[in-house]
């Protein structure tokens, strides 16, 4: 009996590290649910919260041209700069890429090629592979949905299915539908749809393995397929920073790389 009590008292401070540990959700019970203006509203004010952005982790890549899987570093500081480092095996770098609204600087290490010009979509369809506006582009890589159209709009149907809020927009002259799943304890965007008249679903981003990160929800993975584009991007991270102070984008090329305007 002394053994048994000896051995329960060495589990009970391992345990409690355990529970303190993990911070679980908020019961579904217990939590206020909220009409869709409020919801859109605190899912939006979450996304505008991150200013600056850096993470490592890796970018699987699948288009009718491409198909690869690479590590990466990025540094974004919002709304108008995206820093991205990509490397091969061992570490060794295959490009940087600088990406403002406005202009682009793509160095191609493996050929000391430096890149230059005005950015567009096409552009960013030739760096990254998928067909994106910028601000799409810094949306993807934060695991973020811009919800700014819906806060003057109502959803045309707005239900809760289980643990989840589900709000559905169609417009008016296509009858295209655009439909947001969101986790009620966490009110974090878990799944977002754009599906033509048909039905037919166009596109389709999941996020996932959510944590806190500076108080802010980020999902460590992110999926968007576009299926009318047959493009498909997968983002994973291992370590995520956000609003880190002194946060600075530094790009630095060889002097002796050759420069190609676009």
């Amino acid at each position: 009996m002394k053994k048994l009590l000896l051995v329960l008292l060495y589990l009970v401070p391992f345990f409690t590290f355990i529970y303190e540990g993990c911070v679980p959700s908020k019961p579904t019970e217990k939590v206020e649910l909220l009409p869709s203006e409020r919801l859109t509203k605190k899912l939006e004010a979450n996304r505008r919260k991150i200013k600056n952005f850096e993470g490592t982790g890796t970018i699987e890549i699948n288009t009718p041209e491409v198909n690869t899987t690479a590590n990466f570093k990025i540094t974004m500081q919002r709304p108008d700069s995206v820093y991205l480092e990509v490397y091969g095996p061992f570490g060794i770098e295959l490009a940087q890429a600088l990406v403002t609204s406005n202009d682009f600087s793509f160095y191609d290490a493996m050929h000391n090629t430096l890149y230059k010009g005005n950015s567009n979509s096409d552009i960013l369809r030739k760096i990254f592979k998928v067909d994106m506006s910028f601000s799409d582009l810094t949306d993807a890589f934060i695991g973020a949905v811009n919800l700014t159209p819906k806060l003057t709009q109502n959803p045309s149907n707005y239900e809760i299915v289980y643990d989840k809020y589900v709000l559905t927009y169609i417009d008016s002259l296509t009858t295209a539908k655009t439909k947001y799943t969101v986790d009620i304890r966490d009110l974090v965007v878990t799944n977002y749809q754009l599906l033509g008249s048909d039905e037919s679903l166009r596109l389709d981003g999941s996020y996932s393995k959510f944590k806190l990160v500076n108080g802010i929800p980020v999902p460590f993975l992110t999926e968007i397929k576009n299926n009318s584009q047959k493009q498909n991007i997968k983002i994973e991270y291992r370590k995520v920073d956000v609003n880190k102070k002194n946060s600075r984008i530094t790009f630095e090329i060889p002097e002796d790389a050759e420069v190609v305007k676009w």
